[in-house]
Protein backbone atom coordinates (compact mmCIF):
# COMPACT_ATOMS: atom_id res chain seq x y z
CA UNK A 1 0.00 0.00 0.00
CA UNK A 2 1.30 3.37 -1.03
CA UNK A 3 1.15 5.92 1.88
CA UNK A 4 0.66 9.13 0.74
CA UNK A 5 2.59 10.77 4.11
CA UNK A 6 5.19 12.72 4.56
CA UNK A 7 9.04 10.63 3.91
CA UNK A 8 12.35 11.48 5.38
CA UNK A 9 15.17 11.47 3.29
CA UNK A 10 16.37 7.84 4.70
CA UNK A 11 18.37 6.09 2.41
CA UNK A 12 19.26 2.39 3.49
CA UNK A 13 22.96 4.33 3.99
CA UNK A 14 21.78 6.61 6.92
CA UNK A 15 18.25 5.12 7.88
CA UNK A 16 20.20 4.32 11.13
CA UNK A 17 20.22 8.36 11.45
CA UNK A 18 16.66 8.62 12.89
CA UNK A 19 17.49 6.48 15.52
CA UNK A 20 17.92 7.82 19.12
CA UNK A 21 17.93 6.43 22.60
CA UNK A 22 14.60 6.78 24.48
CA UNK A 23 16.56 9.13 27.42
CA UNK A 24 16.42 12.07 28.97
CA UNK A 25 19.56 13.91 27.06
CA UNK A 26 17.08 13.02 24.11
CA UNK A 27 13.96 14.73 25.07
CA UNK A 28 14.27 18.42 23.91
CA UNK A 29 15.03 17.35 20.44
CA UNK A 30 11.50 14.95 20.53
CA UNK A 31 9.80 17.79 22.00
CA UNK A 32 10.88 20.18 19.51
CA UNK A 33 9.59 17.75 16.81
CA UNK A 34 6.22 17.17 18.63
CA UNK A 35 5.80 21.31 18.78
CA UNK A 36 6.77 20.99 15.26
CA UNK A 37 4.03 18.50 14.12
CA UNK A 38 5.88 15.83 13.78
CA UNK A 39 5.07 12.16 14.35
CA UNK A 40 7.56 10.02 16.47
CA UNK A 41 8.44 6.41 17.36
CA UNK A 42 8.14 6.04 21.30
CA UNK A 43 8.42 3.02 23.37
CA UNK A 44 5.71 2.77 26.22
CA UNK A 45 5.31 0.55 29.25
CA UNK A 46 3.51 -2.59 26.61
CA UNK A 47 4.51 -1.54 22.96
CA UNK A 48 6.48 0.79 21.20
CA UNK A 49 3.82 3.31 19.64
CA UNK A 50 3.90 6.42 17.34
CA UNK A 51 2.97 9.64 18.73
CA UNK A 52 2.44 13.51 17.70
CA UNK A 53 0.70 16.64 18.88
CA UNK A 54 -3.02 15.85 20.13
CA UNK A 55 -3.93 19.09 19.28
CA UNK A 56 -2.44 19.16 15.81
CA UNK A 57 -4.71 17.86 13.54
CA UNK A 58 -2.50 17.55 10.75
CA UNK A 59 -0.14 15.92 13.24
CA UNK A 60 -2.89 13.39 13.63
CA UNK A 61 -4.07 12.73 9.91
CA UNK A 62 -0.63 11.94 9.48
CA UNK A 63 -0.56 9.25 11.85
CA UNK A 64 -3.41 7.85 10.56
CA UNK A 65 -2.06 7.86 7.08
CA UNK A 66 1.06 6.08 7.91
CA UNK A 67 -0.88 3.09 10.08
CA UNK A 68 -3.61 3.14 7.34
CA UNK A 69 -6.28 3.08 9.87
CA UNK A 70 -9.50 4.31 9.36
CA UNK A 71 -10.06 7.71 10.80
CA UNK A 72 -13.30 6.12 12.55
CA UNK A 73 -10.86 4.29 14.87
CA UNK A 74 -10.35 6.50 17.45
CA UNK A 75 -6.77 7.64 19.02
CA UNK A 76 -5.74 7.74 22.80
CA UNK A 77 -4.02 10.21 24.61
CA UNK A 78 -1.18 10.08 26.70
CA UNK A 79 0.16 12.67 29.54
CA UNK A 80 2.41 13.26 31.74
CA UNK A 81 0.87 12.98 34.97
CA UNK A 82 -2.19 11.84 36.53
CA UNK A 83 -2.56 15.33 37.59
CA UNK A 84 -2.62 16.65 34.09
CA UNK A 85 -6.23 14.20 33.34
CA UNK A 86 -8.56 16.61 34.29
CA UNK A 87 -7.42 19.22 31.55
CA UNK A 88 -8.51 16.56 28.96
CA UNK A 89 -11.09 14.78 30.76
CA UNK A 90 -13.84 14.53 33.04
CA UNK A 91 -12.77 13.19 36.58
CA UNK A 92 -14.81 14.65 39.54
CA UNK A 93 -17.33 11.51 38.89
CA UNK A 94 -14.15 8.87 40.41
CA UNK A 95 -13.25 7.64 43.49
CA UNK A 96 -10.31 10.04 45.21
CA UNK A 97 -7.30 8.19 44.67
CA UNK A 98 -8.64 5.98 41.84
CA UNK A 99 -6.59 7.03 38.99
CA UNK A 100 -3.68 7.61 40.97
CA UNK A 101 -4.05 3.65 41.69
CA UNK A 102 -4.01 2.75 38.56
CA UNK A 103 -1.72 5.65 37.25
CA UNK A 104 1.16 5.07 36.13
CA UNK A 105 0.69 1.70 33.78
CA UNK A 106 -0.09 -0.29 31.57
CA UNK A 107 -3.88 0.81 31.91
CA UNK A 108 -6.17 2.89 29.43
CA UNK A 109 -8.88 4.84 31.14
CA UNK A 110 -12.06 6.21 28.76
CA UNK A 111 -13.11 9.02 30.06
CA UNK A 112 -15.73 11.37 29.23
CA UNK A 113 -14.09 14.81 27.63
CA UNK A 114 -16.69 17.20 28.76
CA UNK A 115 -17.28 20.56 27.53
CA UNK A 116 -14.04 22.27 29.58
CA UNK A 117 -11.82 19.35 27.86
CA UNK A 118 -8.73 21.29 26.13
CA UNK A 119 -8.44 18.88 23.50
CA UNK A 120 -8.91 19.85 20.08
CA UNK A 121 -12.53 19.06 18.48
CA UNK A 122 -10.80 17.62 15.20
CA UNK A 123 -9.79 14.38 17.53
CA UNK A 124 -11.78 11.56 17.65
CA UNK A 125 -15.08 13.82 15.97
CA UNK A 126 -18.54 12.84 17.10
CA UNK A 127 -16.94 11.04 20.35
CA UNK A 128 -17.81 12.54 23.92
CA UNK A 129 -15.01 9.91 25.77
CA UNK A 130 -11.22 9.91 24.80
CA UNK A 131 -9.06 7.22 26.47
CA UNK A 132 -6.47 7.93 28.51
CA UNK A 133 -3.00 7.12 28.80
CA UNK A 134 -0.11 7.69 31.58
CA UNK A 135 2.37 5.02 30.55
CA UNK A 136 4.99 3.96 33.25
CA UNK A 137 7.63 4.49 30.99
CA UNK A 138 10.13 7.70 31.70
CA UNK A 139 10.85 9.12 28.66
CA UNK A 140 7.14 9.12 27.05
CA UNK A 141 5.78 11.28 30.47
CA UNK A 142 8.93 13.37 30.11
CA UNK A 143 8.29 14.36 26.41
CA UNK A 144 4.37 14.83 27.35
CA UNK A 145 5.23 16.97 30.06
CA UNK A 146 7.55 19.00 27.94
CA UNK A 147 4.96 19.41 25.02
CA UNK A 148 2.97 21.15 27.04
CA UNK A 149 -0.25 19.41 25.45
CA UNK A 150 -1.35 15.68 25.23
CA UNK A 151 -0.27 13.35 22.97
CA UNK A 152 -2.34 11.25 20.52
CA UNK A 153 -0.38 8.16 20.66
CA UNK A 154 -1.56 4.34 18.98
CA UNK A 155 0.77 1.16 18.38
CA UNK A 156 3.58 1.54 16.06
CA UNK A 157 2.63 -0.90 13.43
CA UNK A 158 -0.02 -0.74 10.21
CA UNK A 159 -3.24 -1.29 10.96
CA UNK A 160 -4.28 -4.91 11.60
CA UNK A 161 -0.83 -6.23 12.53
CA UNK A 162 1.13 -7.23 15.07
CA UNK A 163 2.14 -4.49 17.42
CA UNK A 164 5.69 -4.04 18.16
CA UNK A 165 7.92 -4.80 20.85
CA UNK A 166 11.28 -4.12 19.14
CA UNK A 167 11.88 -1.03 16.68
CA UNK A 168 12.80 -3.54 14.18
CA UNK A 169 9.10 -5.07 14.39
CA UNK A 170 8.42 -1.53 12.60
CA UNK A 171 11.27 -0.76 10.15
CA UNK A 172 9.30 -0.46 7.12
CA UNK A 173 7.71 2.61 9.08
CA UNK A 174 10.82 3.87 10.17
CA UNK A 175 10.83 6.63 6.89
CA UNK A 176 7.76 8.43 8.25
CA UNK A 177 9.07 9.31 11.62
CA UNK A 178 11.09 12.44 12.74
CA UNK A 179 12.62 10.15 15.10
CA UNK A 180 12.48 6.33 16.40
CA UNK A 181 13.27 6.16 19.94
CA UNK A 182 15.13 3.08 20.71
CA UNK A 183 14.13 1.54 24.24
CA UNK A 184 15.54 -2.32 23.69
CA UNK A 185 13.01 -4.95 23.35
CA UNK A 186 9.79 -4.34 25.64
CA UNK A 187 8.79 -7.24 28.07
CA UNK A 188 4.97 -7.14 28.33
CA UNK A 189 4.45 -9.17 25.03
CA UNK A 190 2.42 -8.01 22.66
CA UNK A 191 -1.34 -7.51 24.63
CA UNK A 192 -0.78 -3.66 24.27
CA UNK A 193 -2.51 -1.26 27.25
CA UNK A 194 -6.06 -2.59 29.64
CA UNK A 195 -8.69 -0.61 27.87
CA UNK A 196 -11.22 -0.05 30.68
CA UNK A 197 -14.33 2.41 30.52
CA UNK A 198 -14.85 4.54 33.66
CA UNK A 199 -17.30 7.15 31.68
CA UNK A 200 -20.36 5.92 34.50
CA UNK A 201 -19.99 6.84 37.92
CA UNK A 202 -19.68 3.67 40.29
CA UNK A 203 -19.76 1.26 37.14
CA UNK A 204 -16.13 -0.25 34.63
CA UNK A 205 -16.67 -2.07 31.81
CA UNK A 206 -13.11 -4.14 30.46
CA UNK A 207 -12.89 -3.06 26.66
CA UNK A 208 -9.90 -5.09 25.90
CA UNK A 209 -8.19 -7.07 28.49
CA UNK A 210 -4.74 -6.37 27.67
CA UNK A 211 -1.97 -6.99 30.17
CA UNK A 212 -2.95 -6.16 33.39
CA UNK A 213 -7.18 -7.44 33.52
CA UNK A 214 -6.02 -9.09 37.03
CA UNK A 215 -4.31 -6.48 38.36
CA UNK A 216 -6.91 -3.49 37.19
CA UNK A 217 -9.86 -5.25 38.18
CA UNK A 218 -8.97 -5.67 41.34
CA UNK A 219 -8.23 -1.61 42.28
CA UNK A 220 -11.38 -1.09 40.34
CA UNK A 221 -13.25 -3.60 42.67
CA UNK A 222 -11.33 -2.42 45.76
CA UNK A 223 -13.05 1.04 45.05
CA UNK A 224 -16.01 -0.67 44.63
CA UNK A 225 -16.47 0.05 41.62
CA UNK A 226 -19.39 -2.44 39.77
CA UNK A 227 -18.74 -4.38 36.45
CA UNK A 228 -21.01 -3.50 33.64
CA UNK A 229 -22.36 -6.01 31.84
CA UNK A 230 -23.61 -5.79 28.23
CA UNK A 231 -26.97 -7.13 27.83
CA UNK A 232 -26.80 -9.38 24.29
Amino acid sequence: MALNVEKYDVGVENKLELIRSATESNADEAIEALKAGKVIAVPTDTLYGFACDACSSEAVNRIYDIKGRKHTSPLAICVGDVSDIEHFAVTDHLPHGLLDSLLPGPVTIVLGRGESSILDKSLNPGLDSIGVRVPDSDFIRIIARGSGSALALTSANLSGQPSSVSIKDFENLWEHCAYVYEGGVLPAGRAGSTVVDLTKPGKYQILRPGSAKEETVAILENYSLLEEVLSG
